[in-house]
């Protein structure tokens, strides 16, 4: 069995904390122990060693920039005014991304089904972990780095496969706490994609933009990390109806495994408990009608670090423990494994090109 992790911020962690991928998140916590960065991104969980070691054979890495404000934040490094600061930061992050693979032979990106299946190779019966190879996938989270619709043309030679319109307001979409619709410049980004069968990431998208992207895209859909509503109660995350609406579209949903987003009013002295996990994929599951529709979405580091993951999780070496949680909770070995990455691989072959 292997895992798929559909959201994690490496590069981000790379360029605003110096957090090399190619280190263990022990290597991070020794380095940053006399350091402010546990306080402003939190205790660290990535690292390609703990990856190898956890089988997380797929990432989907992150292009991440946040609009400036008034108000500081941990992003604030990687934060834009206008289309072209947001265009120039997404561009160091895909540079880091290129040159981790360049320089590391555990490393690759895929960008084609061949290289999909190329890492996937690596991981079958038989192979040991000097075998094995990590792949990333980039997803650009917020297109505001796509100067213009046509503009994405040049991201996908790039390698960007996903792209998911908001974070909070942008040019193209409502996004988390700001609600409304897709704008003119979002509904021509979207045909644009659809055009490279390029894949839509929903999540922090307004419940307007939302649905409305659903019913006119027509390519391939997912919410790379995002949890039902039933267990946070906001506009981030997706209503039984949103969620009803990706099921209709052969969508997949990836649970966040951060504290605050698995509960409403979350007392943050306190880690919730592990089950909490295995609560939110089966209440998908069971409005689903089947094991199809979900996935694991950790945003690990995104500003999300040991102490507000439930417990049982040090690192992404441990996601694992989710497959034998979801056992002891009656599902079938099959469904467990389309889980753990099946579902996000079936999503990701349907939108990548053959090679």
């Amino acid at each position: 069995m292997i895992v798929v992790d559909a959201h994690e911020d490496i590069a981000y962690n790379a360029l605003m904390f110096g957090r090399d991928y190619r280190q263990s998140a022990l290597a991070h916590r020794t380095r940053e122990a006399s350091t402010d960065t546990p306080n402003n991104a939190g205790t660290a969980t990535v690292g390609l060693p703990d990856a190898l070691l956890g089988r997380v054979a797929l990432t989907f890495s992150t292009l991440f920039v946040a609009p400036r404000t008034r108000q500081s934040a941990p992003w604030d490094g990687l934060s834009y005014s206008e289309p072209e600061e947001a265009y120039a930061i997404a561009l160091r992050q895909m540079d880091y991304y290129e040159r981790l693979a360049d320089e590391h032979d555990k490393i690759n990106l895929v960008r084609t089904q061949a290289d999909l299946d190329a890492v996937l190779a690596t991981w079958e019966d038989g192979k040991t972990l000097e075998d094995h190879q990590i792949g990333l996938v980039t997803l650009m989270e917020n297109a505001d780095p796509i100067i213009e619709p046509k503009q994405f043309e040049e991201w996908y030679e790039r390698g960007v496969r996903l792209v998911g319109l908001a974070w909070h307001q942008t040019r193209y979409c409502g996004g988390t706490g700001s609600p409304g619709p897709l704008t003119d410049l979002g509904r021509e980004l979207l045909d644009v994609m659809a055009s490279f069968n390029a894949i839509l990431d929903l999540s922090h998208m307004a419940e307007e933009s939302y649905l409305e992207a659903v019913d006119r895209y027509e390519g391939v859909i997912i919410a790379s990390h995002s949890n039902p509503r039933r267990f946070c109660n906001t506009d981030r995350h997706l209503s039984d109806d949103m969620i009803a609406r990706l099921v209709e579209r052969d969508g997949v949903m990836g649970i966040v495994l951060y504290n605050q987003f698995l509960t409403n009013g979350w007392d943050k002295r306190q880690r919730l408990p592990f089950s909490i996990i295995t609560d939110a994929i089966d209440y998908v599951c069971q409005l689903a009608g089947s094991a199809a529709h979900v996935g694991i979405g950790t945003d690990f580091d995104g500003g999300v670090g040991r102490e507000s993951i439930p417990e049982g999780l040090d690192t992404v070496g441990d996601l694992l423990l989710i497959a034998d949680a979801l056992r002891q909770k009656g599902y079938a070995e099959a469904d467990i494994q389309a889980i753990m990455g099946g579902n996000m691989i079936r999503k990701l072959r349907q939108g990548l090109p053959e090679d």
